[in-house]
């Protein structure tokens, strides 16, 4: 992995500045940092105002884990070109027959975990998400979690910070949101940046040329061609790709 800030791999950004590019984000840990509460998680008034302009420049879209009426609310005013909930399973997927069968694995975590403090199941309708930050046994937590999970039928269960999702087995992936988002828009290529293991489905679409994936926090083993060391490096991120556009210098380069 290389850091796309370093001065010399910057560059790299002009191609895709001067094509028709899609750019692509995850939400929270990558648009907004990581906070105790999720509910209480929010862009920063610099980073709200550099996506909208980004938004302005390129078709941008945002790609989240949270649902899709959630997501929505917080990128309100922003311009984007489209909007994906539940790690890709909102808008195509979000039937009666997925939502069913999410309330059937809401009640299996709920009678497992019910009785653990600092645990909270958060029913997204279309995809769960098992919340241990403020568990004070994780260890105990995350053994009763796996036994749930190995008798969950067409499941697909990712480990997030702090956070386990789950995820219908048959449902898009992040990695198939963001082709479909490319196709409809027209793109022909694409800027994604993320920050956990949800995103990897993104980062192993492996697309030399057409792809450059940026991951939020060097990772050993992570698909992710480029990284940028911390969330709050989005803004300088945000600037160069307005500055590529706009042939404005960027305030950081």
């Amino acid at each position: 992995m290389r850091d796309i800030l370093d001065p010399g791999n910057r560059e790299l950004l002009t191609p895709f500045a001067w094509s028709e590019t899609l750019v692509a984000f995850d939400f929270d840990g990558t648009l907004a940092p990581i906070v105790p509460e999720p509910g209480r998680a929010a862009m920063r008034p610099l980073t709200r105002r550099l996506v909208t302009r980004v938004a302005a420049l390129y078709p941008s879209v945002v790609i989240s884990g949270r649902g899709l009426r959630d997501v929505t609310s917080r990128m309100r005013g922003v311009g984007l070109r489209g909007l994906v909930g539940s790690h890709g399973v909102e808008p195509w997927q979000a039937t009666p027959r997925v939502s069913r069968r999410v309330a059937v694995w809401r009640g299996l975590f709920e009678q497992a975990l019910g009785d653990e403090a600092g645990v909270v199941i958060e029913d997204k309708e279309f995809s769960l998400a098992v919340h241990v930050r403020h568990s004070r046994a994780k260890k105990r937590v995350y053994a009763r979690l796996a036994q749930v999970v190995s008798g969950l039928e067409g499941a697909r269960v990712t480990k997030g910070i702090e956070v386990v999702n789950i995820v219908p087995k048959d449902a898009p992936h992040k990695g198939m949101a963001l082709e479909r988002e490319r196709s409809r828009l027209n793109c022909d290529t694409a800027i994604y940046v993320g920050d956990d293991e949800t995103d990897e489905d993104v980062f192993a679409l492996d697309q030399p040329g057409r792809l450059l994936s940026v991951r939020v926090g060097r990772k050993p083993g992570s698909k992710a061609e480029f990284f940028i060391n911390s969330q709050i490096e989005i803004d300088t991120f945000l600037e160069i790709l307005v500055s590529l556009r706009t042939g404005t210098a960027s305030p950081h380069g």
